[in-house]
């Protein structure tokens, strides 16, 4: 399976709206990912195969702070590198704009994912209690870049 990586477009959203909630994560909705396509300092990338949007990530510029919002991934293509493939283009994308460090928040019991960081040599910084649904706390992970 090929699967190329390109910029987000309003087009790919619409494409992507009715099954958004259902076939991808139900914690990113359609008017969140739509402020971010429009705000400028937010980017955000697709995951595509010959025929359909099997994920997106995102991250946004802080000064000289790369944050991901997300990297959310089909439910019928997870475990097969994708989220791999769009955590690399964030970190390539982010190197090219200097940035000197990317930091994200992960659920702590969102094991697949902080294996993934853990492989790309995020390194845990702290934890906000409480961050998800007001029960589970996100670790703070970042991977400096400079």
């Amino acid at each position: 399976m090929e699967i190329k990586i390109e910029k987000m477009t309003l087009d790919d959203l619409e494409n992507i709206k009715n099954t958004l909630e259902s076939k991808f994560d139900d914690f990113w909705n359609y008017n969140i990912l739509k402020q971010e396509l429009l705000n400028q300092n937010s980017y955000l990338f697709i995951a595509k195969n010959t025929e359909e949007i099997i994920g997106f990530a995102g991250v946004q510029f802080i000064l000289d702070e790369s944050n991901i919002t997300n990297i959310v991934v089909k439910k019928d293509f997870r475990n097969q590198g994708v989220g791999n493939l769009l955590l690399n283009k964030l970190i390539d994308f982010s190197k090219e704009n200097e940035m000197s460090s990317i930091t994200l928040e992960v659920n702590e019991k969102n094991i697949y994912a902080i294996k993934l960081y853990n492989k790309f040599n995020f390194n845990i910084t702290g934890l906000r209690k409480n961050y998800y649904n007001g029960t589970d706390n996100a670790i703070i992970m970042t991977l400096k870049l400079k």
